[in-house]
């Protein structure tokens, strides 16, 4: 790779574009007593009359101490989807750049992909579930700005080799992005602490999973000072609410429980693995790294249809490429993935 510069992908009409100021990214203190008459608010106090902070300080700050980032290199959105969704706004010209997605994986790349009117090239992963990273660098040209990396990968639950990921790192100038959704179940170390040593590097996580905060709708996304500043340009003044803030900020610094219920759902997901294999319709239960395990088995779609007649619902992968006949089981509570074990018995 030549010396990267993130200026050179971006869209000419974001560089060109001045970004809107809110009343509260004009005043920044929102420690100080102050009589606010600024934002045309309701001026009755009932908790959340104001506008939230719409750079999220606090809930950064909390992120920043934990990862061991700095705040201006973290950017918040309205679920990981906003933040992937902000990166082909940023950087992919509609109707002529392309990005590189590697299936089976997170669906929603491709989906963000038709809605922005770019090409999504799929370099569908190999047998063991790893990058083709030799048809992945030949699938690249001049107007190829991302290539999404899940790890570990939703459905199939592995993680990326390094060595992959390194190789399509050193070797491509555009950015990688990192979908770390799962990285608190894995024993793979995260990526984050390299952002500074990778330009093209773009991290992304969630509160929705090892967090156990889905409802709140708050994803994060690490890179380098510059990439943020670029986003934070055309993000929505207030994509975070006020509800959503207090909540990650109390879930955040509660890092014991957090610790707590990651090690529970790790034993959880040992027992299952252990049962499931003992179920003889089930041919493969492949490794995982998340908080979910796929495994194939005889007909996907007929033991998807019992577990829904039995009031269990999980997930029928088999349309996916590589996935024929395999089904995804979230690990529940222990009583949840015995009554699983209990139903797949008598099928």
């Amino acid at each position: 790779m030549g010396t990267f510069d993130v200026n050179n992908l971006v869209r000419k009409n974001i560089q060109n574009m001045k970004s809107y100021s809110s009343a509260r990214d004009e005043f920044k203190d929102f420690n100080t007593e102050m009589i606010f008459l600024d934002a045309n608010e309701n001026p009755f106090e009932n908790g959340v009359n104001r506008y939230p902070d719409p750079q999220q300080n606090s809930v950064k700050l909390a992120l920043a101490e934990l990862k061991k980032v700095n705040a201006n290199q973290i950017l918040l959105g309205n679920g990981s989807d906003e933040v992937l969704d902000l990166l082909f706004r940023a950087f992919c010209e509609p109707n002529k750049d392309n990005v590189i997605t590697l299936p089976p994986t997170y669906g929603m790349y491709g989906v963000l992909a038709d809605l922005n009117a770019i090409e999504n090239r799929e370099i569908v992963l190999n047998s063991e579930f790893q990058p083709n990273v030799k048809s992945i660098l030949k699938c690249v040209d001049a107007n190829t700005k991302i290539i999404f990396l899940c790890s570990p990968n939703n459905p199939t639950g592995n993680s990326f080799s390094d060595t992959a990921i390194s190789e399509l790192i050193d070797n491509f100038n555009g950015l990688i992005v990192l979908d770390e959704a799962y990285i608190d179940f894995s024993k793979s170390e995260s990526w984050l602490a390299k952002i500074e040593k990778y330009p093209n590097l773009v991290v992304t996580q969630t509160l929705s999973k090892a967090y156990g905060m889905a409802g709140i709708r708050v994803g994060i996304l690490y890179a380098s000072v510059t990439i943020i500043a670029i986003l934070n340009k055309i993000k929505p003044p207030y994509n975070i609410n006020v509800l959503s803030q207090e909540k990650a900020l109390e879930r955040i610094i509660n890092i014991d429980k957090y610790k707590t219920e990651i090690q529970t759902i790790l034993d959880n997901k040992r027992d299952l693995i252990e049962q499931l294999s003992e179920i003889k319709y089930i041919e493969i239960i492949f490794p995982s790294d998340a908080n979910f395990v796929l495994i194939k088995v005889d007909d996907a779609s007929k033991r998807y249809n019992q577990l829904i007649d039995f009031g269990i619902v999980i997930r029928n992968r088999t349309t996916q490429l590589l996935c024929e006949n395999c089904l995804r089981i979230t690990i529940g509570t222990k009583s949840e993935n015995e009554k699983l074990i209990n139903v797949l018995r008598t099928l």
